[in-house]
């Protein structure tokens, strides 16, 4: 990791950072409805961040064994589902779908 300070991610998006030292394997970002994945790696952070069109977006997350499965809704509405959103890298860049897939890991 850096040795700057993370910044903070805002009330409208959402920071995810995989556990650090000593672990060797990925961690499975899932964001709902359409299973969209992400692989982060020991170290890795990412930022959900919704459309510009989103008001109020609240995050809902399970988080399991190696996996956290995140839903994004308008107000909380369980109605409401957010769709439109980017995934981007401590440094801003944004992430395609899939992104750091291993390779030994099949896909269903």
């Amino acid at each position: 990791m850096s040795s700057s300070a993370p910044q903070a991610a805002s009330r409208t998006e959402r920071l995810w950072r995989a556990p650090g030292e000593g672990r060797s394997h990925v961690l499975c970002l899932f964001i709902e409805p359409y299973c969209d994945i992400f692989w982060l790696k020991p170290g890795d952070e990412f930022t959900v961040v919704p459309g510009d069109d989103v008001s109020d977006p609240q995050f809902t997350v399970v988080a399991v064994k190696d996996r956290l499965v995140v839903w994004i809704f308008e107000g909380g509405d369980p109605a409401k589902v957010i769709v439109d959103y980017t995934v981007i890298d401590r440094n801003g860049t944004e992430l395609p779908e899939g992104y750091q897939w291993p390779a030994d890991r099949s896909p269903y």
